[in-house]
C-alpha cells in the first residue's frame, strides 16, 4: 500500500511538472475566445526602431486578420530572446542578428517578418569629448555604452571597433540601457560614446549634449559604417513553433506586413499621430523629428534581402565570440524566411 501511494505521488508530480512545462512551450499557443493569443516581447517597445510593433497594434491589424497580441516590453533584446527560448513569449521584435547567434548555441530562431534592412542606430559621442573621439580608430581607452552585454548594440559596437582595428580589451563596453539610462550615463560620464536609436538621438542632438558620430539609420550609413546591409528589425520566433503553427505565423505577418505598407504611404506626422500619447515624453515636435529622421529605415514589405543576412554573418563571424568558432556552420536559410511575408503582400487596406 505505502509502495502505491509513494507511485501515485510520483506520477502526480510529473504530471505536474509536465503541465508546467507545458504551459511555458512556445509552441503550445492559447486561444482566446476562438483567437489565437500572441505574447510578443519587444526590446524597447518606446523605439523608433520597434515602431512597427505597437503600430500595428495602434491601426488594429492584428484584429482584423483574427488574432490577439499582447505586447510586452523590455530594453535588452538578450533579455527579450531569453523569454522566448524559456517559452514566456511566442515572438520577439528584435534585431534579427540573434537568430545568428543563438543557433551558434544550437538554439534554433527564426526571423518571419524583417522590418528594416538598417540597424537604425547611432553611435553618440558626449559634447565633451567629440573632439577626441572622431571615428572608431578613437574607442580605444574609452568606454562605449551598450544596452547590454550580448545585446545587438554590443555586437554592432565590437563589429565597429573591430574594422577598425581594435579588440575587445582595448576599450570598455558599458551596460546603461536605452533613454534615460543611456541618457544619465553619457552626462554623468559613465560613457565617452554608445551606441542608442530614436527618440533618445534626437532628444540629446536637439539638446546639446551629445552630437552623432556613425549613423545607422539609413542604406548609405550603414553600407559606409558596415560594409553592405546590416538587417535588424524583425519579428523572430521559434523554428518549432513557425512549423508546427504556420497559419497562426501567417496572421503575424500579415498583420505586421501591413503596416510596413501603411508606414511607407503616410507622413511622419500621420505616423507619430497614431502612437501612443506618452511616447512623445511631453515634446510632440521632437518625437515627430525622431520619427521623420528614422522611418526611412523600414523596408515596406517585410522580406529579408540575402545580401543583408550574409553581411550579419560576416560581422558576426569575425567579432563575434560565439560565432566566430562556428561561423562555417552557420546555416543562414534556417536563420529567416520570407514565405510569410511574400504570402501578405497585397494591397494596403486604407
Amino acid at each position: 500500500m505505502k509502495y502505491r501511494k509513494h507511485l501515485a505521488v510520483i506520477l502526480l508530480a510529473i504530471s505536474s511538472l509536465l503541465l508546467v512545462t507545458g504551459c511555458r512551450d512556445s509552441r503550445t499557443i492559447p486561444f482566446e475566445n476562438g483567437r489565437p493569443k500572441i505574447t510578443i516581447m519587444v526590446g524597447g517597445l518606446e523605439k523608433v526602431i520597434y515602431l512597427p510593433a505597437m503600430l500595428t497594434q495602434q491601426l488594429g491589424f492584428f484584429e482584423k486578420n483574427d488574432i490577439d497580441v499582447q505586447l510586452l516590453g523590455e530594453q535588452s533584446g538578450a533579455n527579450a530572446e531569453t523569454a522566448l527560448l524559456t517559452g514566456d513569449v511566442q515572438g520577439v521584435v528584435g534585431f534579427y542578428d540573434h537568430t545568428i547567434d543563438l543557433q551558434a548555441k544550437e538554439q534554433c530562431l527564426k526571423t518571419v517578418v524583417q522590418f528594416a534592412d538598417v540597424p537604425g542606430e547611432v553611435e553618440l559621442v558626449s559634447k565633451a569629448d567629440a573632439g577626441d573621439i572622431r571615428s572608431p580608430k578613437d574607442f580605444k581607452g574609452r568606454n562605449l555604452g551598450v544596452t547590454s552585454l550580448g545585446s545587438s548594440t554590443d555586437f554592432l559596437t565590437q563589429g565597429l571597433a573591430g574594422q577598425a582595428g581594435l579588440d575587445t580589451s582595448d576599450y570598455t563596453r558599458v551596460k546603461v540601457g536605452a533613454g534615460q539610462t543611456f541618457i544619465a550615463g553619457m552626462n554623468h560620464n559613465g560613457i565617452d560614446a554608445g551606441m542608442t536609436t530614436d527618440p533618445t538621438v534626437a532628444k540629446m542632438v536637439s539638446s546639446g549634449e551629445a552630437e552623432i558620430l556613425i549613423d545607422m539609420r539609413n542604406e548609405a550609413g550603414t553600407r559606409a559604417a558596415l560594409g553592405g546591409l546590416y538587417p535588424a528589425a524583425s519579428l523572430y520566433m521559434r523554428c518549432e513553433t513557425v512549423e508546427s503553427h504556420p497559419d497562426i505565423v501567417q496572421k503575424l505577418a500579415t498583420s505586421f506586413v501591413q503596416t510596413l505598407q501603411w508606414i511607407k504611404s503616410h507622413t511622419p506626422e500621420e505616423i507619430a499621430a497614431k502612437m501612443p500619447s506618452q511616447y512623445a515624453g511631453g515634446n510632440p515636435e521632437l518625437y515627430v523629428k525622431s520619427v521623420r529622421d528614422s522611418i526611412v529605415m523600414f523596408n515596406g514589405d517585410g522580406l529579408m534581402k540575402r545580401e543583408g543576412a550574409e553581411n550579419v554573418l560576416r560581422i558576426l563571424g569575425q567579432y563575434s565570440r560565439n560565432v566566430k568558432p562556428v561561423r562555417d556552420r552557420i546555416d543562414l536559410d534556417a536563420t529567416y524566411t520570407n514565405e510569410f511575408a511574400q504570402k501578405a503582400q497585397a494591397p494596403q487596406p486604407q
